[in-house]
């Protein structure tokens, strides 16, 4: 068992203690700055002041990210199993008549 790392990320001008295993570090890292990076640019292109507000709209991008490519992936694998069963049918019809 690895040992647990202690770090402190920013977000939103407060400071958030946390413990977690070193394999997560980067990506928390990487999380806490591209929430930075959306709020602040939230904060200058809508002129909003609340924290608040601007978290929960970091939280609406990023979730809405995830979602659509969840469907787009749904899609794409919809496309797929299509083709396939395309292909299935040419190839059991080519095979049916030999």
């Amino acid at each position: 068992m690895s040992e647990k790392l202690k770090i402190k990320l920013s977000i939103a001008d407060r400071v958030y203690p946390l413990t977690i295993d070193p394999a997560q570090e980067e990506g928390l890292r990487k999380a806490a700055k591209n929430i930075e990076q959306l709020a602040k640019k939230f904060e200058q292109s809508y002129a909003v002041r609340d924290k608040q507000d601007v978290l929960a709209m970091c939280a609406l991008q990023f979730a809405s990210k995830i979602e659509q490519r969840g469907i787009d992936q749904s899609q794409g694998s919809q496309e797929a199993v299509q083709r396939l069963q395309a292909l299935d049918r040419l190839v059991t019809e080519k095979l049916g008549t030999k």
